[in-house]
């Protein structure tokens, strides 16, 4: 099964990182993927991603309006948007995935 790992976090750190999480994970099962997002929220980082879950995942989505550890992220497909784009624009997101049109960190 094809796989995507990411990160969802905002400045509060309380609704939209969760919604954002939840978001993707409901899109990523609709489009066929096995899905880990890691939320950095006020109650601090849950669900950490693990090296293998980067390793193994064809993609990540960094979904956020703060400061996020980029460097373990090197060499994967990566997409970077909006909190607020992971809630109302998540099957854009996927498109995006899905037609290749991310690169590579």
């Amino acid at each position: 099964m094809r796989k995507i790992v990411g990160v969802a976090s905002c400045p509060a750190g309380i609704a939209h990182t969760y919604m954002a999480a939840e978001s993707i994970e409901k899109a990523a099962k609709r489009y066929g993927y096995e899905v880990k997002i890691e939320t950095d929220g006020a109650g601090g980082v849950e669900n950490r991603l693990t090296e293998t879950d980067i390793e193994e995942a064809d993609a990540v989505i960094v979904a956020a309006d703060t400061v996020v550890e980029m460097d373990r992220f090197k060499g994967k497909k990566l997409l970077e948007v909006s909190v607020r784009d992971a809630i109302r624009n998540v099957d854009r997101i996927f498109e995006k995935i899905e037609s290749g049109e991310i690169g590579i960190y």
